[in-house]
């Protein structure tokens, strides 16, 4: 991108260049809420710069909305929830959204919320991330619009598709001289130094270094450049990144209110709205299952898992999270809630949590694969299973072995038991068998020698292996 002679290109240019917001999906949805108290109701919002005058800007025109993903992995997780679906209530309402990908910051790292310095990323890997989430923020966006789409219902608000940015188009050709004309000039080290972020590393063992310490200046610039080149007037980020958001502020109205600016405006621009750091009623981090992050992207975490991980809500949380990750009226979360307090061992609220949750990520689709898989894996009920249905249900999941006919047909039980790692060894596989504790489609196993024969293979491709009540293994012919 080819920066002007104050580092940015006018609003004009980059529209027109670089992306058309008339080009709109022809979705829309009629809203009964006011947009902030929604956001409020639902628990999204944890703190807002001049409330009174942000509810005045929204109700007046449509604004530009923008929040940061940074880049130090390769997909969206179960934490990138909240800050995502605050701005897809934006998207909703006809306000233009903006996710904004670290590509340049994320060769630095944020300080923000964390005790040590993060190790610098490499390049190559920061890139490949990029791509990676640029691709899951427009699918995640997509499902969205398909989820609200069977659930809100229809309105003349026009609503654009997301802008996703990449904030190394302007700061890979910034050079230093400019960078300090342009935000140097306008930022004063001793407020610098008081954000909550710095102050934490001050105090640390550790420390700071510059690197980190200017981190909160080019996120400025970001906010800067997406209010000069897009009109973008609101920015969306986690409580930890307060201080950042407030810079950003800060540093619109000191360059607009510059002498000679063509941007020269004397009335306050810029808002921030922060979205609590969630946690479960432990006190746990949430997004995390036994310590790996839960993630959007079935790659890397099975639909089957991610519709299991919000099934596992404790009751404490439950009705919590119905607000904040669904777009299920609040009418609806009260009498779902009721029904729960009265049954919580039927878990009607997870019940719930998990299908929408689900479908909002991973389609009608994937609800009814992780439904399937849980039939299957935790109610045994294998009497209608279909070759075609449990291997799409199953799809990443360990328990799911493909093998050729001539891999396991004809082969001992026990033999397969060990294999599949349902015993630690073959000798183990037999004890079990004596133990009548080897299941073969839910029958006990009688014989140590019993082989799996095609007449055991339900819908000629399956076959279900258990050790006990928790060991499965799936067998399928490819």
């Amino acid at each position: 991108m080819r920066l002007s002679r104050n580092g940015l290109r006018s609003v004009t240019s980059a529209a027109t260049t670089d992306w058309h917001p008339l080009r709109r999906q022809c979705r829309s949805f009629k809203l009964q809420a006011g947009l902030l108290e929604d956001l409020k109701s639902r628990g999204l919002i944890a703190d807002m710069t001049r409330p009174t005058q942000l509810e005045a800007e929204i109700q007046k025109q449509p604004q530009t909305v923008y929040v940061g993903v940074d880049p130090t992995a390769r997909s969206l997780h179960v934490g990138h929830l909240v800050p995502l679906l605050c701005l897809f209530h934006f998207q909703i309402r006809g306000h233009r959204v903006i996710p904004l990908i670290g590509g340049a910051t994320g060769l630095i790292g944020d300080p923000s919320g964390r005790s040590t310095e993060r190790p610098l990323s490499a390049r190559e890997t920061i890139e490949s991330n990029v791509v990676h989430l640029t691709a899951g923020i427009n699918q995640f966006f997509e499902g969205a619009m398909k989820y609200a789409s069977k659930r809100l219902p229809p309105s003349c608000t026009s609503i654009a598709p997301p802008n996703v940015q990449n904030n190394l188009n302007w700061l890979k050709d910034l050079n230093l001289l400019e960078f300090l004309r342009t935000v140097g000039f306008h930022s004063r080290v001793n407020t610098m130094l008081s954000r909550e972020s710095v102050q934490a590393r001050l105090a640390s063992q550790q420390g700071i270094s510059f690197t980190e310490f200017t981190y909160q200046l080019l996120q400025a610039y970001d906010f800067l450049t997406l209010h000069r080149q897009f009109g973008c007037t609101i920015q969306l980020g986690g409580s930890d990144q307060w201080g950042n958001i407030i810079a950003g502020i800060e540093l619109i109205n000191r360059a607009n209110a510059a002498p000679g600016s063509q941007h020269e405006v004397t009335t306050e621009k810029g808002f921030g709205i922060t979205t609590p750091l969630l946690t479960t009623a432990s006190g746990q981090k949430f997004g995390k299952s036994a310590g790996n992050a839960v993630s959007l992207n079935e790659e890397d975490t099975s639909v089957f898992d991610f519709y299991q991980f919000f099934l596992r809500s404790s009751d404490a949380d439950v009705g919590r999270y119905l607000k904040m990750f669904t777009l299920l009226p609040q009418e609806k979360i009260d009498s779902v809630m009721e029904t729960h307090d009265q049954s919580p061992e039927a878990r009607a609220a997870q019940r719930l949590l998990a299908e929408e949750v689900t479908e909002l990520v991973h389609g009608e689709e994937g609800v009814a694969r992780a439904q399937l898989a849980t039939k299957l894996l935790y109610e045994r009920d294998i009497s209608t299973a279909s070759a075609g249905d449990v291997v799409a249900a199953l799809r990443g999941n360990p328990i799911l072995h493909l093998r050729n006919a001539s891999e396991v047909v004809g082969q001992p039980l026990v033999k397969l038991a060990a294999a599949f790692r349902l015993a630690a060894s073959n000798g183990a596989a037999r004890q079990l068998v004596s133990a009548k504790g080897l299941y073969l489609n839910n029958v006990p196993v009688a014989d140590v020698k019993q082989q799996l024969t095609t007449a055991d293979l339900i819908d000629g491709r399956l076959a279900f292996l258990r050790a006990g009540s928790q060991k499965l293994a799936v067998i399928a012919l490819q």
